[in-house]
């Protein structure tokens, strides 16, 4: 008898996992789309020449607070975009038709960014970082960190503009996953800029591999762009 019930109970557990391990597979299915969506658009708006990309290099190159640095910058990013996503679909959920124009604004910066792109790649740079010089404190380092990507008027219209913009046109349910993907896509672009430094800096300063990569980006953009697009005109 108390074999039998044991085994009930047993039978009753593997069930119980078996139908929750389910039901997340399913869900994790449905958000898929919403995820490769904030994936793709985090690095396509992330991936560039710029003060940000090269401060964290550099910090990479010095082997100096490199993790304060990722966390800083990754965080910043993840902050500012789920105060855009959760702002915009708060303030303009009951407002379909506002949604729709954000859309559409969003969809024309966005394809605007894949033309930049895309001109980029037809005249490449390389990036290059400076990484001598004396050991600084790890405040100072902070406080760089946040200036660099604070006082850039880009990262708001990027981040809480244009990644809102397109999170807060997600299905209901799906911001959360949007963000998951946005925002994992930032971490692990400044973990791999700044801890892979050593081994990428040959890399970054050809302009091939510029080219390349402002090409993916172009098709990227281009094609967020006309899902924003068809989405904003339905």
């Amino acid at each position: 008898m108390t074999v039998a019930i044991c085994g009930g109970g047993i039978l009753r557990t593997m069930q119980d996992t078996l139908s929750a391990s389910h039901h997340f597979l399913l869900a994790w299915y449905a958000a898929l789309p919403s995820i490769a969506t904030g994936l793709t658009l985090s690095l396509s708006l992330i991936v560039a020449i710029g003060a940000q990309n090269t401060f964290v290099l550099r910090q990479g190159l010095r082997r100096e607070h490199v993790a304060a640095v990722v966390a800083v910058c990754a965080l910043l990013d993840i902050a500012l975009m789920t105060l855009g996503v959760s702002g915009l679909a708060a303030s303009l959920g009951q407002y379909p038709g506002a949604l729709n124009a954000i859309g559409l604004a969003g969809a024309a910066v966005v394809g605007w960014y894949g033309a930049m792109a895309l001109r980029r790649a037809l005249s490449p740079q390389s990036l290059r970082a400076q990484w001598d010089g004396a050991p600084q404190p790890l405040g100072r380092t902070v406080w760089q960190a946040l200036g660099i990507s604070l006082l850039n008027p880009h990262v708001y219209l990027d981040t809480v503009i244009l990644v809102g913009a397109v999170g807060a046109r997600q299905p209901d349910g799906m911001q959360g996953w949007f963000l998951l993907g946005a925002g994992g896509a930032s971490a692990l672009w400044f973990a791999t800029l700044g801890f892979g430094a050593r081994l990428l800096s040959p890399m970054f300063a050809r302009p091939l591999a510029w080219r390349v990569l402002d090409l993916l980006v172009a098709a990227m953009m281009g094609q967020i762009a006309y899902s924003l697009w068809v989405q904003s005109t339905r």
